[in-house]
Parts: structure tokens; sequence; C-alpha cells
């Protein structure tokens, strides 16, 4: 990069030097300005920077991926890991930025399916180099996961990453009624990773990893805790 006056060169390319820049925000070139990566529809949708390089993103200020003690590709690649991704057809619900899909590619999984609710979050993945976009063996899809996996047929997914919104948010997700599908869509042994955290512990002394677990194990599923999720297994 050369740094001039008033403007900068990045790939024989020249820019205007933005006047103001706001903390905690990504911006974006748009063709004429530098624009903070951040979109208000139903709610505020925007990119945040990380010390680690690539960035997670916030909902109404809500932060999406931890980021505090690692990476969040680094810790997308452990719980990717976790499934064995290798030549298998992955399902990922809550595709977000798409750093599950990516380390999913990068270990050789066959193929992801990968659905994405929010068009706004789309529209950050468009913006953001560490986000895969859609290929051969990544189909992204716009739309409800609770919808589209109506139409999967059963036992067609090897493993399954499972990463929504809090239960406050997004309840369907942590239903019998869907968990039920993901087992029928999984195969013999199939495994799933379902991120939880531990919403509300300290305030409530609610145990949303319990209740998760209890719910896959009435549909199914063997379960553990596993790190801040369950990981599941598919009973024979």
């Amino acid at each position: 990069m050369e740094l001039g006056d008033g403007h900068f060169v990045w790939n024989s390319q020249r820019y205007p030097l933005p006047a103001r820049l706001k903390a905690r925000t990504v911006y974006y070139w748009d063709g004429v300005n530098f624009e903070p990566a951040a979109r208000y529809t139903q709610a505020l949708v925007k990119l945040v920077p990380t010390s680690w390089g690539p960035p997670t993103f916030e909902i109404d200020g809500i932060k999406m991926l931890p980021t505090a003690k690692v990476s969040p590709y680094a810790d997308a690649e452990h719980k990717v890991a976790l499934i064995e991704p290798r030549g298998k057809c992955v399902l990922d619900t809550c595709g977000g930025l798409g750093y599950f899909a990516a380390c999913c590619l990068a270990a050789q999984a066959r193929g992801v399916l990968s659905y994405e609710n929010n068009p706004d979050v789309l529209w950050l993945r468009g913006l953001n180099p560490w986000s895969p976009a859609a290929s051969e063996r990544l189909q992204l899809t716009l739309g409800d996961v609770t919808v589209g996996i109506t139409g999967l047929k059963s036992g067609s997914i090897d493993a399954v990453l499972h990463d929504p919104p809090r239960f406050g948010i997004a309840g369907e997700l942590y239903s019998l009624a869907f968990y039920a599908q993901l087992h029928r869509v999984l195969g013999p042994r199939g495994r799933l990773f379902h991120y939880t955290g531990a919403p509300n512990k300290l305030t409530s002394g609610r145990d949303v990893p319990q209740e998760v677990m209890t719910r896959l194990r009435r549909v199914g599923f063997e379960a553990q805790r596993s790190g801040d999720g369950v990981l599941a297994v598919k009973r024979a």
C-alpha cells in the first residue's frame, strides 16, 4: 500500500482517505465512498472487526460469534472437526458469515447445504473476504431451515452443524419438532454439533445445554456436552 496526501493506493487503485471512522466498524468501498458494513432493515446487522483478522458480526448489538479468547474462524474449525466432515454431506442450518461452511470445505466435505434466513447477513457475507461464496460444493439458500429441511430426503445428510440464535430469538430452532427433522434427515450414526452457549445461567439458573440434550435424546440421539455446545450422534 502506498500512502499519499489525502489518498492511498492499493492494488494499483487510488482511494481517498476516509474523513472519519467509527470504532468497532468495518468499512467497504462502494465505488464512491467508504461506507460502514452495516444495514438496518428489521434489525441493525453489522460486521465488527476483531484482533484476530476474520470479523464477527452483530445483530442489534448482540455478538453472534465468540472472539474473546479465540478467532471466530479458529473456533469454527474446532467445532467442524467434531462432526468429522471429510467425504460427508453436511447440513449447515444457520449459515451466518459462512465460517462453518468454509471449514467444512477445507476439511474435504463432499458438499455443504447452508441456510441463512436473514438477507442482510448474506449481504455482509458478500463484503467479507473470509466468507465462502456459493459453489458446486456449497449450496447457499436464503430461507428458513425449519421449512427447507422438510424437503430433504430422509437419511440424505451425513452430519449437521447447528448454530442458532439465542432461544429467546429463535425458539423454533430448539424445538422437539425441529430436532425430530434433524434426526430424520441424518443417516445412521450421523453426527450433530449444536451450539448452545450458556445464556441466563447466572441470572436464572437455566441450563440450556441440558434442556437441548433432553430433547435430542427424546427424538433418538445420544447427546453429551462438548465445549460451549452439545455433540450428538443418531442412534443406529
